[in-house]
């Protein structure tokens, strides 16, 4: 289900939109270390898998934020009530990844063992298609072979593509400890500087706190 934004009653808003939307290249891209160890401590102490686990974290960091949740549709905006994760898995078929995508659901013993069995059948059974006339995905990416402090995401500008694009890296540790490289990529005109620092510090957040978000 989702909903048409409308921006005439805040102009200043509406020109923001505008101004963004008009651009050849209109997504801005942000990357920030996380800190982990306790998020780590805890998927380990109840045995949870990791990527299943950070998918779950920024699907519900995206769904926390109506900026994320809303999507360009030629001249309209809409928000959606829900967005859902389509993110990249390793395949036994091929060197290359396949698409994995995992209806979301705000409890994490409800999402992670649908997650955990869709990751096994695309493994087996690769994809490389979304679902047409969709946009109510964000779509996720894991680099684990590489600590980065930038990633270029590949994507088309005509039509419109409005969904976010985030990704994660290798952590390391250094002396405040491990360190998750986390980059966040959106379109201008729906996200801008404060939607993309809530993003950060809600996502930091749950990591500082896993008990509270998994429980």
């Amino acid at each position: 289900m989702y909903q048409t934004i409308n921006f005439a009653d805040d102009p200043h808003r509406q020109k923001h939109f505008e101004h963004f939307k008009n651009m050849d290249q209109p997504h801005f891209s942000i990357t920030a270390p996380i800190e982990i160890d306790p998020l780590l401590s805890f998927l380990k102490e109840l045995n949870l898998p990791l990527s299943p686990a950070l998918v779950y974290l920024v699907s519900k960091t995206a769904n926390a934020l109506p900026a994320f949740r809303q999507r360009i549709r030629e001249e309209e905006v809409v928000e959606h009530d829900w967005v859902h994760p389509s993110f990249t898995v390793k395949t036994e078929a091929s060197s290359v990844f396949s698409f994995c995508y995992v209806n979301f659901h705000p409890e994490a013993d409800q999402f992670i063992p649908a997650c955990i069995a869709e990751i096994k059948a695309m493994q087996a059974q690769p994809s490389f298609e979304n679902i047409p006339g969709r946009d109510d995905y964000i779509y996720v990416s894991a680099l684990p072979w590489i600590p980065f402090t930038h990633v270029q995401h590949a994507m088309n500008y005509s039509p419109v593509d409005s969904v976010p694009r985030i990704a994660w890296g290798k952590f390391t540790r250094s002396e405040q400890g491990m360190k998750l490289p986390l980059q966040v990529q959106a379109h201008h005109a729906l996200v801008d500087g404060i939607d993309m620092g809530r993003f950060f510090e809600i996502f930091q957040g749950y990591c500082q706190q896993p008990e509270a978000v998994f429980s």
